[in-house]
């Protein structure tokens, strides 16, 4: 992919595929490609650590936190046609849901057709997003350690300032640690957004593909690989600064 970045349909060197894959339609497909990433890793974030905190002031072997984080396990790998397919019968032009809030003066598609845009995008992502960060982050919140918290009371400082202090400081670089890797397994997505999405390529993945299978653009494979490393530099610097924050994570919850 490397090599091919650097190649014309020749076979000599060149940078106007770089040059390409950075300007017009793909430089559009990109940015869209890291605000869906940004927008779910966020929300992903914050909606599965409030799951997970749930957990953890639960019994560590009740039902509660056994069930969660099974159907967490199997959540955050269901993707791919049979999630898109799910949420098209759920809240598709004619899904369940939508049917159901027609019939009663409710029009979820009065706007347009956004279950197969970027905001489609981002609920379906969302979807697999939060089961995920549970799945990360419950294991920082095990860290905490209820002695801390004592100290903190016996020493006279409220629960605000045990988690302004002490919690907060301990949990924040598992928490952006995890929020990354949201962030890099959402830019990194294909099979959800190349099901859900039947035309036009909003994203870099699925203009890769179109590259690479759309007879219109035929000898323009080299223009995929461009897409695709620089879809490799931005995970390798997200991935980057998710290795620091968990370094981190590990020495202050040992």
């Amino acid at each position: 992919m490397v090599a091919g970045a650097f190649v014309d349909d020749a076979g000599g060197l060149t940078l106007d595929n770089v040059r390409t894959a950075a300007s017009g339609p793909y430089l559009t497909a990109f940015v869209r490609s890291l605000q869906l990433s940004a927008i779910t890793a966020v929300v992903g974030a914050v909606l599965g650590a409030l799951l997970a905190w749930a957990v953890v002031t639960g019994a560590p072997d009740g039902w509660l936190r056994r069930v969660v984080t099974s159907a967490s396990g199997v959540l955050a790998q269901f993707g791919g046609v049979t999630l898109a397919f799910a949420f098209l019968a759920t809240v598709g032009f004619e899904g369940l849901v939508t049917v159901f809030l027609r019939d009663r003066g409710i029009d979820l598609f009065a706007g347009g057709a956004w279950i197969f845009e970027l905001p489609g995008l981002v609920l379906v992502y969302t979807y697999f997003q939060i089961p995920l960060m549970v799945i990360v982050f419950l294991p920082a919140l095990d860290g905490l350690k209820p002695q801390w918290l004592e100290a903190a009371r016996s020493l006279g400082g409220s629960s605000w300032t045990y988690w302004r202090r002490v919690a907060g400081p301990v949990l924040a670089p598992a928490f952006f640690g995890s929020m990354l890797l949201l962030f890099a397994n959402s830019f990194s997505a294909y099979a959800t957004a190349a099901a859900l999405v039947s035309q036009g390529s909003p994203i870099v993945p699925l203009q890769i593909r179109n590259l690479q299978t759309s007879e219109v653009v035929l000898g323009q494979q080299n223009l995929g690989r461009a897409l695709g490393l620089g879809m490799v530099l931005v995970v390798v610097v997200v991935m980057s600064a998710y290795a620091l924050l968990q370094r981190r994570t590990t020495r202050w919850l040992q």
